[in-house]
């Protein structure tokens, strides 16, 4: 009777064993592949919305240097002034006295302004019209036209804003859009890294059940071996360890398990009774890089090479600005018409030539210095900037050097501990056959058993390496080797969208 209970005891433990099955009954659940997690964290994770901010921010503000390119009418008026005061006034003989001011005032007037990139000034197109009425005894009124005025204003050695915005402006908004893309990419970096986190809690979790309910029921074999005195009470005593062990791992596990779902959950902004299963992913792209190419790809698409540029360029600005402020001159030219009368009618006819012109210069004959020195430090920073720039281009080019060796490499380990996953499973289910037969020592049991763990455990890290490595050569390359395409997207169609 003794045999047979073995003998059924060790057919359970085999078959369990083989099949990965475990007892306990298990909660209702979700599964979720590693593609639906990325969607579902490009979509409503937090992350994402944090680099769509940044990109709206960037959008409005890159709107607003357009908009100041274009023309802008501006409408100003004084509807109405009215004045009742006194005022000082000097007579013929150098006396003053005091006179009285009683008046109502109107006055409007329309502009159109236009900033000239190629030279840095400012050309407008004015009209107004004035009305005075006095309110005294005389009840006198006039009326002042402008009806046309062409405005002038040119800096003559000042630095051009202007052109230089032309310059630095569309760079920086080509940065924030590679930016956002790198940034949905370092999403589904991040969602990669809490999938696995999760898959591997599970994974170890359901090692542990499975330990557990191999240990229990290898106990139980023991027990009954013992008692007909095939195997030692070191062995037995060993066997009862190993369950407890079990118990314990598997205690530790389950809350790893809980709190990596949770951490999960809350990323992807999911419902806490939703029980989050994840599924190994079954294939991954075969694909080999290499370095020129991804280097090519990197300085033509990601954020790392207009930051570069964008820096370089206001770093000469900011020289260009200091050598302007050496010295000032500027110029101011205004013609147009004018004309003044009693009635509106009689403003705008006859008209006269309205002419002015300026030229206002400032030159600092004795500054000690002060601006050539702000020149020169303009001038050291610049340098200073240029170094940092060349050290952080070798540093990005070895740093994608290393990647791209890595992720090359990582598909043959992955191949490796695929495999060795497989023959270590194996391996435990013939030595647990063995051991029930007696013909190995516990020792050797739990050595396989811990291979058997260790290989499993090493192949869901590979595969993690694998797919965290591929996204993070997408978001520095911004190209899709899955689908051979660069990554892209509509930014005004997502801006509206959201």
């Amino acid at each position: 009777m003794n045999k047979l209970m073995i003998r059924f005891l060790s057919f359970g433990l085999i078959a369990a064993a083989a099949l990965g099955v475990s007892p306990r009954a298990q909660a209702e659940e979700r599964p979720i592949t590693l593609d639906e997690v990325i969607a579902l964290a490009r979509a409503q994770s937090v992350n994402a919305a944090v680099a769509l901010n940044e990109l709206r921010t960037a959008y409005w503000e890159y709107r607003t240097y357009k908009a100041e390119l274009l023309p802008e009418v501006t409408f100003t008026a004084t509807v109405p002034s009215y004045s009742k005061s006194y005022s000082s006034y000097q007579l013929d003989d150098g006396s003053y006295t005091f006179v009285r001011n009683n008046y109502m005032q109107l006055n409007g007037a329309l502009s159109v302004t236009q900033n000239v990139w190629l030279t840095g000034g400012t050309l407008s197109l004015n009209t107004s019209l004035d009305y005075l009425r006095q309110l005294d005894s005389s009840k006198d009124q006039r009326f002042m036209s402008i009806p046309i005025a062409l405005t002038f204003n040119q800096p003559i050695f000042g630095v051009n804003s202007v052109k230089w915005d032309r310059k630095i402006e569309p760079v920086r908004y080509a940065e924030a859009k590679a930016d956002f893309l790198t940034a949905t990419e370092e999403v589904a970096m991040t969602a990669i890294t809490y999938f696995f986190n999760l898959l591997m809690a599970q994974e170890r979790m359901e090692i542990a059940q499975q330990n557990l309910d191999n240990a229990t029921t290898l106990y139980q074999v023991a027990r009954e071996k013992r008692a007909m005195g095939q195997i030692s009470e070191n062995d037995l005593l060993q066997l009862q360890l190993n369950e407890l062990s079990a118990r314990s791992d598997l205690t530790s596990y389950e809350s790893n398990a809980k709190s990596y779902m949770f951490q999960l959950r809350s990323f992807l902004g999911l419902d806490e009774s939703i029980e989050l299963q994840p599924v190994i992913p079954a294939e991954v792209p075969p694909v080999m890089v290499t370095y020129q190419d991804a280097l090519e790809k990197a300085l033509a698409r990601n954020a790392f090479a207009k930051n570069i540029r964008r820096r370089q360029l206001e770093a000469d600005y900011a020289v260009a600005t200091a050598k302007g402020n050496l010295r000032e001159v500027s110029l101011y030219a205004q013609i147009g018409f004018t004309g003044t009368a009693e009635k509106l009618r009689g403003a705008y006819d006859p008209l006269k030539d309205n002419q002015v012109v300026e030229i206002g210069v400032s030159i600092p004959l004795i500054d000690w210095g002060k601006r050539r020195g702000k020149v020169r430090v303009a001038e050291s920073d610049r340098d200073v900037v240029e170094s940092r720039l060349r050290q952080e281009t070798m540093n990005f080019n070895q740093d994608l050097f290393i990647l791209v060796e890595r992720f090359n490499n990582q598909q043959q380990q992955l191949e490796i501990a695929e495999l060795s996953d497989t023959i270590a499973q194996r391996r435990y289910n013939t030595n647990v056959e063995t051991f029930l037969i007696g013909r190995i020592s516990t020792l050797d049991l739990n050595d396989s058993q811990t291979s058997k763990d260790n290989a499993r455990v090493e192949y869901v890290n590979e595969l993690y390496l694998y797919w965290y490595y591929y996204y993070q050569l997408r978001s520095i390359t911004l190209w899709d080797y899955a689908r051979g395409t660069d990554i892209d997207a509509d930014i005004e169609a997502i801006l509206r969208r959201r």
